[in-house]
């Protein structure tokens, strides 16, 4: 008996599913079964239902149609015996083979990954970093990641339990683009314990991590006429890479052993500046207490100081360093994340921006994405809260100086005539070598021999400069250290 003409229906209402936008008037009177058949056959023909993809319930996909089940059920059936599905118990039905006669797809071969050498023989372009994580290595050296391996998976679900067990239905909906009160007056708590600055929970806006920070501070300043903001020079690629895309220029101003030279940043004219005070990147100096008293005097005339705090907790030889924000709050623009602390995947950080920009920068972030997702920021606000931040910072602090100490001594047995800068604080190594060489066939040959750096050059506007490379320590073994710079050693007589 044909069973396809089972659960006649009103056509009038066309009823229909979602799944493979199914729309049973298209279906011809009479033969259901046969028309959900061929629609089906020919969805895993063409790859929209690909090997291994489980069809949807008999019941459920019968009630979407409002057909009886009997067609879906003779529907499956059909494939069954054609051998296109199978079924699996309580698996479901799932799809074993496509027809043999139908021709498969064109798909578009996936880009040819980055080679070696091609990562560093033109000058690096909005996709470098990208480029570089993606060429296979054995050992990654680049710098700004902690040790992701340390990550508290522990203390995150249990904060997450804590915190699912306490919402209540209308945590659930959309809240204030600043971010949930419980993160902002943790950060507001964070901050003072560890940062020295007094700010007050409104202040302080949550955003998508520094680079979103950037790009809120870009188009506001640029809304109220500012075309430039100076950087240190070296100074993070990355950093002028996000302002320049917010259409702003960014002057170098050079930094010598303490710091910003505002002398020069004076003379250069910018109105705003972008400086790491703490932990300057990527040389590692403190901006010194003549300097700060300088960059004071010219922020207080008029000029505006982006503060990127960025992993001013990894201190290991040299005492705390003040934030500049705790000094000068009316003309500073403080930035944060917990990526060095925690990982960078959480995207979360936090901008303190100077009191004549708070309204404008809490507008954009409004119009930006609403505001970051809320449950991530209270699960972060309890870790913060509960005292397993800073548990965790005083586990990464020993692990990084170990970390470093192995870096250190492979350095100075496995590269002769190597410099190192900034091993006080952080998560990197500044390395530098005499001149006779460019670093970007420096790394370009350790790549070759399966270890990523980053040219000290990427994080220079200014020529000449001397040969380095940046060097990150904190995501990999002390053994892995010690063959990565073994490796480095064997890269550089190559290039000498």
């Amino acid at each position: 008996m044909d069973r396809s003409n089972e659960g006649a229906v009103n056509r009038s209402i066309a009823p229909g599913a979602d799944f493979l936008q199914l729309d049973l008037g298209d279906a011809p009177p009479g033969g259901l079964a046969d028309w959900l058949a061929r629609r089906l056959r020919r969805a895993i023909a063409d790859g929209r239902l690909p090997i291994g993809c489980r069809l949807p319930a008999t019941r459920v996909l019968a009630a979407e149609l409002r057909v009886s089940r009997g067609v879906v059920t003779e529907a499956y059936r059909r494939l069954t015996e054609d051998g296109h599905v199978a079924g699996r118990g309580r698996g479901g039905t799932v799809v074993v083979a496509a027809p043999v006669s139908v021709r498969p797809p064109i798909r578009t071969p996936p880009p040819a990954p980055a080679t070696a050498g091609g990562v560093f023989t033109t000058e690096p372009g909005a996709d470098v970093f990208d480029a570089l994580r993606a060429v296979p290595a054995r050992i990654d050296l680049s710098p700004g990641v902690p040790d992701l391996t340390a990550f508290p998976r522990t203390a995150w679900l249990r904060a997450e339990r804590t915190v699912l067990a306490a919402l209540t239905a209308s945590d659930f909906g959309y809240g204030d683009p600043r971010g949930t009160p419980a993160l902002r007056l943790a950060i507001a708590h964070w901050l003072a314990r560890n940062r020295g600055i007094r700010a007050e929970p409104d202040e302080i806006v949550v955003v998508s991590g520094t680079t979103q920070a950037l790009a809120l501070l870009g188009r506001v300043l640029g809304d109220d006429g500012i075309r430039e903001i100076a950087v240190e020079d070296p100074g993070s690629l990355g950093v002028r890479q996000h302002l320049r895309h917010t259409r702003l220029d960014t002057p170098p101003v050079p930094v010598d052993a303490e710091g910003i030279r505002v002398d020069a940043l004076r003379a250069r004219g910018a109105p705003a500046v972008l400086v790491t005070p703490a932990h300057q990147f990527p040389t590692g100096v403190v901006l010194g207490g003549r300097r700060r008293r300088e960059l004071t005097r010219w922020a207080e005339a008029g000029g505006l100081v982006i503060e990127d705090d960025y992993d001013a907790e990894h201190r290991y030889d040299r005492p705390p360093v003040p934030a500049l924000r705790s000094m000068l709050p009316e003309r500073v623009a403080y930035v944060g994340s917990v990526s060095k602390l925690l990982a960078p995947a959480l995207r979360t950080g936090w901008l303190i921006p100077p009191p004549a920009y708070r309204d404008a920068l809490v507008e954009a972030k409004r119009y930006a994405d609403l505001g970051n997702a809320a449950l991530p920021q209270l699960v972060l606000a309890q870790l913060m809260e509960s005292g397993a931040m800073e548990r965790q910072l005083r586990l990464l602090r020993t692990r990084h100086r170990r970390r470093r100490d192995a870096m250190i001594d492979a350095i100075g047995a496995r590269l002769p005539g190597a410099v190192v800068h900034g091993a006080a604080a952080g998560l990197h190594l500044m390395v530098t070598f005499d001149a006779g060489f460019a670093d970007t066939d420096l790394a370009a040959a350790a790549l070759a021999l399966g270890v990523k750096a980053q040219p000290l050059s990427w994080h220079s506007q200014r020529r000449p400069h001397r040969p380095g490379l940046v060097l990150g320590y904190a995501a990999r073994t002390a053994t892995e250290i010690a063959e990565g710079v073994a490796l480095l050693g064997d890269a550089l007589r190559a290039v000498r």
